[in-house]
């Protein structure tokens, strides 16, 4: 106990330490800013915007990877980055969690995530086919948190000269403009509008372009029904987030480009820069793939508009990041069925960050509730988002859900709905559970947790943690651990999947 005390305490100093060293390196980075505050401006107006031309695709590679052959369990140095977790560096540099506390004492057995900054050994496994060393976005530009705030998407483009301007689209349930349509994106998804803006300027010239692009499936996915520039975004989005969030768990740590070759992330990359490869890979191969996520690629177009990402330094998800005390999201002394381990926060694959919970009922598939069963607030907060795309809780009640912890709802039903600007406590009425909004075949209401624009991965090591009970596994398996008490998640809605609110 001694021992683990003190590694407790020398690990809180060492995260004091280089707290130090990051307001040191933030003030010169500000100075250097400002130096360069000329040449990387962050918000152009219209007369920079029309001396931008548009950005056609380069041809020159992105440096290739030039680490040597490690021996196997050779001690390697390594800075943690935003959000990094002992499993996950595990499945990165293909050893073991074990072996990373052997060789790093000073941290405590029950780390969540890394302090960002903090010194690492890790011994390496050798791996052929690593990607480059280059990092081409920071999580912080990556994600719609709070590096975004103050940025204005609709007078951005407002101030552009491209077909985006003058676009227009029906997408929940209204009609948009090019610009409000990036910003649904982004809010749902949780991706940079900024990002997402660079992205439709380097494949399509949308901010350059006076003309939208003759081809029909304008960033190159072609599927059957998402041939609009909306839903080719959307499609971009998805795969954005699974490429992010894959690497953040540690679950993507190799995949095909487009000629089926293979290639491995570089295990010192951050989650951001392997978001932007895992997407060029749908997409490109050699030299196109190569040129895509080097510094001549997106890269070059989102400095162009935005500025160096670099020269900023916020920090997404701190280190020993723990969550917050939750309640069962439906009224205490209920017995409701969880019907699903973690699965998708918003939209198809990563990140698993959502759970399902349904109230008990004799009838299966979408039905209206009684009046007395309600999804109720898991903690005390400011309601910031409520419609059809779902419900947010600001647990900092700062009414912005990209800062802090947030709790996120989907399928809760019109009727008596929450409205944005009220006030909850833990155990409040949200809504009815329902199957209104995204995919749903049955009445349940699905829950999730942000931190800082972040999903949180449901399970892991900041799994969800409902009145005592932790959950775990993957793919909407998996099951709610309290002690020896063990509950299964399944649709079937059975007597092992019950679950009852302690009572209040």
């Amino acid at each position: 106990m001694y021992m683990v005390n003190r590694n407790r305490s020398l690990f809180v100093k060492m995260m004091i330490r280089f707290k130090k060293v990051t307001v040191t390196l933030k003030v010169t980075v500000t100075l250097l800013a400002l130096i360069l505050s000329s040449c990387a401006p962050r918000e152009p107006n219209t007369a920079v915007q029309n001396m931008i031309t548009p950005l056609a695709p380069t041809v020159i590679p992105a440096p290739t990877s030039g680490r040597p052959q490690y021996q196997p369990g050779e001690l390697v140095d390594y800075i943690a980055q935003n959000g990094d977790n002992l499993p996950a560096l595990a499945k990165r540099f293909n050893t073991t969690v074990d072996e990373i506390f052997t060789a790093n004492p000073v941290i405590p057995r029950d780390a969540t995530t890394m302090p960002v900054g903090l010194p690492m050994k890790i011994p390496i496994y050798y791996l052929p086919l690593w990607g480059t060393e280059f990092q081409s976005m920071p999580d912080h530009a990556f994600v719609n948190g709070p590096a975004q705030i103050g940025f204005n998407t609709s007078a951005f483009v407002s101030a552009t000269n491209g077909w985006l301007k003058e676009y227009r689209a029906y997408a929940g349930g209204r009609n948009r403009t090019g610009a409000e349509l990036v910003e649904y994106v982004a809010v749902n998804y949780s991706i940079s509008p900024r990002l997402l803006l660079a992205l439709l300027e380097y494949q399509s010239g949308a901010l350059t372009q006076p003309e939208q692009p003759e081809e029909k499936y304008l960033l190159g996915f072609r599927r059957t029904f998402y041939d609009t520039p909306y839903l080719q975004l959307v499609i971009a989005a998805n795969i954005l987030n699974n490429g992010y969030y894959g690497w953040r768990s540690g679950n993507l740590t190799e995949f095909e480009l487009t000629d089926r070759s293979l290639t491995r992330p570089d295990p010192w990359q951050n989650a951001g820069s392997v978001a932007l490869q895992y997407y060029f890979s749908r997409l490109h191969s050699g030299n196109d793939y190569l040129a895509s996520i080097g510094r001549d690629g997106l890269a070059h177009t989102y400095s162009a508009f935005f500025g160096n990402p670099w020269l900023d330094s916020p920090i997404v998800i701190p280190g020993s990041l723990h969550q917050p005390e939750l309640r069962f999201p439906f009224l205490a002394g209920h017995v409701w069925a969880y019907t699903s381990g973690p699965h998708t926060g918003w939209g198809t694959g990563q990140p698993f960050a959502a759970l399902d919970f349904a109230p008990a009922s004799d009838t299966s598939g979408c039905y209206t509730v009684a009046r007395d069963i309600y999804a109720t607030a898991m903690a005390d907060g400011l309601i910031v988002r409520a419609d059809v795309d779902g419900v947010v809780i600001d647990l900092d009640k700062d009414g912005d859900e990209r800062t802090g912890w947030g709790l996120y709802y989907l399928h809760t039903a019109t009727d008596s709905r929450v409205t944005v600007g009220t006030e909850v406590q833990a155990g409040d009425p949200i809504g009815y559970p329902s199957c209104e909004g995204g995919s749903s075949t049955g009445t349940h209401v699905h829950v999730a947790r942000k931190y800082n624009g972040e999903w949180i991965p449901a399970s892991g090591t900041l799994a969800f943690n409902l009145e005592g009970w932790v959950a775990s596994g993957e793919e909407r398996e998996g099951a709610l651990t309290r002690g020896a008490q063990v509950i299964v998640a399944c649709e079937c809605s059975d007597f092992r999947t019950r679950v009852e609110a302690d009572a209040r």
